[in-house]
């Protein structure tokens, strides 16, 4: 049962809170399949080409619909609703996948926003774990209490104070995105693989227009929550003849903040 205010409590003191037993191991086995598909096809994707996030999925919710359910699992909507308010949308929805014996872009020290605004959270987010995170496997380090600083920390502060994500496949890590965190080496000879959502108010733009992204998609098969939160009710009229349309055919539907 998801205690919001002791959550609300923990991300405004902390930075960040932990939602543990939030996805069915079905619910895993198959995002993880998935997941590997959408890699296969990201990295055939930029072949040939200068890049260096090896497994990373720029949008999960371009592939199979199951990253578009995720949204109707109340333990990943209500933590988000919690601190940012209903309305909130997605601005970025990326895997968080570590290569076997190697790393990746996310081992940089680092937050996942660039703005602060005193006493006031602008982006939230939230790494899902579909695999355990293990000190061997690359699992993430998170600095408590830093989501206020505004200049990054150095290697021997970080590594001497942080936290490390140590967790079981199904685990959520919810945080300020102000936190400074950063991923490890993966020792392993697997894959091991996670989903990071970063959410937004409604009246921030997202990091890709996902809408107009997930146009050829059968969006009959996604639920209006999971629409909600991917932006498709705050999308903006491009004209005069869309702005004048009914109020049920409006693009912008969103009614709460």
């Amino acid at each position: 049962m998801f205690d919001k205010d002791k959550f609300i409590k923990e991300v405004s003191t902390q930075g960040y809170s932990i939602v543990r037993n939030a996805l069915s191991p079905e619910f895993i086995q198959k995002a993880k399949k998935e997941l590997e598909i959408a890699i296969e096809k990201e990295t055939e994707y930029h072949k040939g080409k200068n890049y260096s996030d090896f497994g990373m999925v720029l949008l999960c919710s371009l592939y199979d619909k199951i990253f578009c359910e995720l949204f109707d699992i109340p333990l990943v909507s209500d933590p988000f609703n919690a601190v940012l308010g209903d309305g909130c949308i997605v601005y970025a929805y990326t895997s968080s996948s570590m290569p076997p014996e190697g790393s990746n872009y996310s081992k940089r020290i680092h937050v996942d926003s660039p703005r602060i605004i005193p006493n006031y959270i602008t982006n939230m987010g939230a790494t899902i774990l579909l695999d355990d995170f293990t000190a061997e496997n690359g699992a993430t380090w998170f600095l408590p209490n830093s989501q206020n600083r505004e200049t990054p920390p150095s290697e021997k502060e970080f590594y001497d104070n942080a936290t490390r994500l140590i967790e079981k496949a199904g685990t959520i890590w919810f945080f300020n995105a102000r936190i400074w965190h950063a991923g490890g080496n993966n020792l392993s000879s697997k894959w091991r693989h996670a989903i990071t959502i970063n959410m937004v108010r409604p009246w921030m733009k997202q990091r890709i227009d996902i809408p107009k992204a997930m146009a050829g998609m059968k969006l009959e098969e996604i639920s209006n929550t999971a629409k909600q939160k991917l932006g498709f009710f705050t999308q903006i009229p491009e004209n005069y003849d869309e702005y004048y349309v009914s109020f049920e055919n409006r693009k912008y539907k969103q009614k709460t903040e």
